[in-house]
């Protein structure tokens, strides 16, 4: 352990910008949102946000949560048919859903590209479609079950100034 400290130390004291994950787990909807909030408070714009995780697993509430973080007062739904959602004036969060999305083809018609240039924050569902597509700084947030039905494990791993949002 005191090995893996001293190598994380040297790359953060030599400039390298290491990625480490944090984990909490949620035991409610309300509870989801209070971490979304935290994290959404220390967005600047510019972040893509990529969820990783099933079907109802909490990627619209933590959304929700991110968005009221953000200061955006917006009734936030998931975008599914919709493929991106808008909210906010000020500061803008864009909502993706790539769950229909298989080709690069399908991932280019969304405007997805322009998106990223737009100095808005990115929230994306079913990240593990588009992957690949992924600029290299997103801040990847896994989410699974956990010991009971209602409660969520998320694990996020991103630059450091997100991940301590979490403590």
């Amino acid at each position: 352990m005191l090995l893996l400290l001293y190598i994380y130390l040297s790359l953060i004291s030599s400039g390298v910008n290491v990625k480490i994950m944090v984990q909490i787990e949620t035991s409610s909807y309300e509870e989801t949102i209070e971490y979304a909030k935290k994290l959404g408070s220390v967005l600047k714009g510019g972040e893509v946000i990529a969820y990783f995780g099933g079907l109802g697993m909490g990627k619209t509430t933590f959304t929700s949560g991110l968005c009221e973080g953000m200061g955006i007062t917006a009734e936030v739904s998931s975008p599914t048919f919709a493929l991106v959602n808008e909210y906010g004036n000020n500061k803008k969060l864009y909502h993706f859903d790539m769950y229909r999305i298989s080709s690069f083809d399908d991932l280019c018609s969304t405007g997805f590209f322009d998106y990223l240039d737009s100095n808005a924050v990115l929230a994306i569902e079913w990240s593990e479609n588009i992957e690949n597509a992924l600029p290299e700084n997103y801040i990847r947030i896994e989410i699974e079950h956990g010991k009971t039905e209602s409660s969520r494990i998320f694990k996020m791993s991103g630059d450091k100034i997100y991940e301590d949002s979490w403590s």
